[in-house]
């Protein structure tokens, strides 16, 4: 059975070097915030041993009008083809996947803690819950070398500013580098830095995004910090 295609309808940059790509939703077309879908290329410029499917958080929320996936651009085939797609162009979608969902127990906060483009997935939850008038306590850890690498990084910012059950809590750990001034958090996510904003560690749901070794470290030491596997959703990003 064949694929459904969808349309390139938007692309622009969200950040140096991350770009995001927005397309139309299929008729029908329902997915929970958080999922994923696989886009493939159809008939390429070019394309390498990677091949022409890749996997994408959905940071568009369910309630918004497009699909959208948001990327680093890493010199590949298929980046390099992504980037340069005319406006209208089809690709194949493949969708949704994945249960990196919000929690339905209202009473448990939710806690992410995400680097780079680990915040994709988070996008969506956040927009969605506020959207739904969920209730759910929610605060965002989100680490980055510069404020310049942070996508959505000011869209957040706003939603928390607008509700009082969002928080938002940047952290960069090379300010020195950035064109910009950062008067926020600095340095890696650790257990003091959480402390901080959580004030039971044990109570919320945890749901971790980002690379592969940011993952691991964080559920290290969410371990160490008495919290069950059981309290802990991951997401790896791996490639980007």
């Amino acid at each position: 059975m064949s694929l459904p295609r969808t349309r390139l309808v938007k692309k622009e940059a969200a950040a140096e070097e991350t770009m995001l790509f927005q397309f139309e939703k299929p008729a029908g077309f329902t997915y929970k915030a958080g999922q994923f879908a696989d886009y493939t290329l159809i008939d390429p410029a070019e394309t390498d041993a990677e091949g022409n499917t890749r996997g994408f958080s959905m940071s568009s929320a369910p309630y918004e009008p497009n699909l959208m996936c948001t990327t680093r651009m890493r010199d590949t085939a298929f980046k390099r083809v992504l980037k340069d797609m005319p406006i209208g162009t089809e690709v194949e979608l493949d969708a949704p996947y994945g249960s990196f969902t919000l929690h339905n127990k209202v009473a448990r906060p939710a806690v992410f803690l995400t680097g780079g483009i680990g915040i994709t997935p988070v996008r969506s939850i956040t927009l969605q819950s506020v959207h739904d008038k969920t209730g759910h306590r929610i605060i965002v850890f989100y680490s980055n070398k510069r404020p310049e690498d942070a996508a959505f990084l000011d869209e957040l910012g706003r939603v928390a500013g607008a509700q009082a059950n969002v928080t938002v809590v940047a952290t960069m750990t090379e300010p020195e580098n950035s064109r910009q001034a950062w008067a926020g958090e600095t340095g890696f996510i650790d257990k003091d830095m959480i402390a901080r904003y959580v004030e039971d560690l044990t109570v919320p749901i945890y749901y971790l995004c980002g690379p592969a070794g940011m993952v691991t470290a964080m559920r290290s030491l969410l371990n160490g910090a008495g919290v069950d596997d059981d309290d802990i959703r991951t997401e790896e990003f791996t490639g980007y």
